[in-house]
C-alpha cells in the first residue's frame, strides 16, 4: 500500500526560514496536509492531539531537542510507529549512532535539495 500524501505531517524547526523551505519541497512533491511547529514541546503537543503520518524535525532547538522530542515519540504508545526524520547540520558520525539509538527512522544533513529528501522519504515510508 502507497504511503498517503493527504494524511497531516508535521515539520518542526526553530527557524522559520527552513520550515518555509521544508514546506515548499513538501509541497513540490504534491504532499497536501503540511503542519508546522518551531520547537519541540509545541510539535509534541500537536502530535498528541493530532494523527501524523511523518514528522521532519531539526536537531537543534530549544527548550526541546529534536533528539529529545524523538525520545518522546518512541516512549509514547499512540505515536511510537510513525516515520520520524532528523534534519541537522551535524554530520558527526556519533549524532547518527545516537539518533539511531533512538529510533530515528532516516537523517540528513544540511544542506540538501528536493531529490536528497524525496530519495529519504522512499526509504522510509516507500513509494508516493
Amino acid at each position: 500500500m502507497a504511503f498517503d500524501i493527504t494524511r497531516p505531517i508535521l515539520l518542526v524547526d526553530d527557524y522559520v526560514t527552513m520550515l518555509r523551505i521544508l514546506r515548499n519541497i513538501f509541497v513540490q512533491l504534491k504532499f497536501t496536509s503540511i503542519h508546522e511547529a518551531t520547537d519541540g514541546v509545541t510539535a509534541l503537543a500537536e502530535l498528541r492531539a493530532g494523527d501524523y503520518s511523518l514528522v521532519m524535525s531539526d536537531w537543534n532547538m530549544e527548550p526541546m531537542t529534536g533528539l529529545e522530542l524523538l525520545r518522546e515519540v518512541r516512549a509514547d504508545e499512540k505515536l511510537k510507529q510513525i516515520p520520524f526524520i532528523m534534519v541537522t547540520a551535524e554530520s558527526k558520525t556519533e549524532n547518527v549512532i545516537v539518533a539511531k539509538k533512538a529510533g530515528v527512522s532516516n537523517y540528513i544533513v544540511k544542506p540538501f535539495n528536493a531529490n536528497t529528501l524525496k530519495s529519504k522519504l522512499v526509504s522510509v515510508i516507500g513509494e508516493f
